[in-house]
């Protein structure tokens, strides 16, 4: 990119880390207020742990968390949740895990640029989506683990400024699932080929739905998460699901209508190999015969998808939605307050990963 004539200065962040910053930079974190190095907090099951307020304008510019517990699938036992300028409801509702870009309750290693999970083996989780705010922010995370407490080290950094400007959207993430979807075509002994790639799908009624808010903004991505336990001993792949993004209210076909759910996450290919890049990425790549657990995301950074009055972001399960797995999703996006109230967050038991049942 060639710099602007009139700001040499400009053309991507490290060239504008010399700009001189109007604000204090300050810190939220769980350190030791004693002195010595018991830098965290305890959750007991059942209880909110109130992480700060800020009060004022501002930004959070990263939040790096780890956590452990004795509970199984933890990460999906504690929900995170941020609120902005006094808003009656939070705009950022999701299972802590999930929050940090993999879900299934799992941690593993991988880097984009939005979000990380980091040695060791995935433990500690980073966020580096910038959430302005004009007048205060609230940070929780609550407890819905059974038996065990959840100890919790944490830091958000955040600048405080006099004022923000007022275009400034503010940040949003939904947490959704599906335990399992609704096959359009259940598989049978003789039907095969078309349960895999027959049939069509001319409306995307029955889709998997990933956000639908109202409003003004534009949606920054997703992280999809897909278990398939089908029993089949076949050729089971669980994409070929096709991406569709109703903007504003249109009908079918939508202004952005994909070519399958690996295409989506920037792959191709029926993938089995964890990858991770700034954008798309494939952290959890499934087992033999793609059973098992995957995790993919797309983050729209270059890309934004912009909606001046609702968006419907949905994706296939399967070729015509045939295919019964269980889904979740976390999706990113901005937008003018107010929002749409949220789908209630799924009680403990609905959003567990298979593998943790019973």
């Amino acid at each position: 990119m060639l710099p602007n004539h009139d700001d040499p200065f400009s053309g991507g962040p490290l060239r504008s880390l010399a700009r001189r910053r109007a604000c204090r930079s300050r810190r939220l974190s769980s350190f030791d207020r004693s002195g010595g190095n018991a830098d965290f907090i305890v959750i007991q099951p059942g209880e909110t742990a109130l992480l700060g307020e800020i009060a004022g304008a501002g930004c959070i510019t990263h939040i790096w968390m780890t956590c452990a517990s004795k509970e199984a699938a933890f990460l999906r036992r504690l929900v995170l949740r941020i609120w902005w300028d006094g808003e009656a409801t939070p705009s950022v509702e999701v299972p802590l895990g999930d929050f940090f870009g993999v879900g299934h309750g799992r941690t593993v290693t991988f880097a984009s640029l939005p979000l990380q999970m980091s040695p060791q083996d995935g433990r500690a989780f980073n966020c580096w989506f910038p959430m302005p705010f004009a007048s205060g922010a609230r940070i929780e995370v609550t407890s819905e683990c059974s038996d065990h407490p959840t100890t919790l080290y944490y830091h958000v950094d955040y600048e405080q400024h006099a004022r923000i400007p007022d275009d400034l959207l503010r940040f949003h993430a939904q947490w959704r699932c599906e335990h399992p979807t609704t096959a359009t075509l259940p598989l049978r002994d003789d039907n095969f080929d078309e349960w895999f790639a027959g049939g069509s799908n001319a409306d995307g009624s029955e889709n998997y739905v990933i956000l639908e808010a109202e409003g003004a903004g534009h949606y920054v991505g997703c992280s999809l998460n897909v278990f398939n336990g089908h029993p089949d001993a076949r050729y089971s792949w669980y994409g070929e699901g096709d991406e569709m993004i109703f903007i504003d209210g249109e009908g079918w076909p939508p202004s952005i209508h994909g070519t399958g759910t690996e295409d989506y996450a920037g792959s191709a290919w029926s993938p089995t190999q964890p990858f991770s890049a700034p954008y798309h990425g494939l952290p959890l790549a499934g087992g033999e015969n793609y059973r098992g657990c995957s995790t993919l995301y797309r983050f729209h950074i270059e890309d934004p998808i912009v909606f001046e009055q609702a968006i419907r972001v949905t994706i296939e399960h399967g070729h015509a939605n045939h295919r019964a797995d269980d889904v979740s999703s976390t999706a990113y996006w901005y937008q003018a307050e107010p929002h749409a109230p949220f789908p209630a967050l799924p009680a403990v038991a609905a959003r567990l990963p298979r593998e943790a049942e019973g």
